[in-house]
């Protein structure tokens, strides 16, 4: 068992650089760190709309407070907004106070 704060540290070190190694890394300098793209695509506007056609119009609305009935008869125009709101919130990687 290692219990000292040093060997702690060497023992993550060897662990971490032969996992590198065997993914063809001889030194862990080589390694460039990229910035990927983010691994789920912002949500499309046919998703969107697909998600507001879901709820059922007779239906007590959820903790929104938003009947179904609404986001239904909204039409395109209430996608649209819905749609430019969520990419928003997506893009900041921020959820609103409300």
């Amino acid at each position: 068992m290692v219990t000292y704060s040093n060997s702690i540290l060497a023992w993550w070190r060897n662990y971490f650089s032969q996992l590198v190694i065997v993914h063809g890394v001889s030194d862990l300098r080589q390694i460039e760190i990229h910035r990927s793209e983010p691994l789920v695509p912002e949500p499309s506007a046919f998703e969107v709309e697909m998600a507001t056609e879901k709820p059922k119009i007779h239906k007590s609305p959820g903790s929104d407070q938003i009947p179904g009935k609404l986001l239904k008869s909204g039409g395109r125009t209430i996608h649209s907004k819905i749609h430019k709101h969520i990419n928003s919130t997506w893009n900041k990687q921020e959820l609103p106070e409300e």
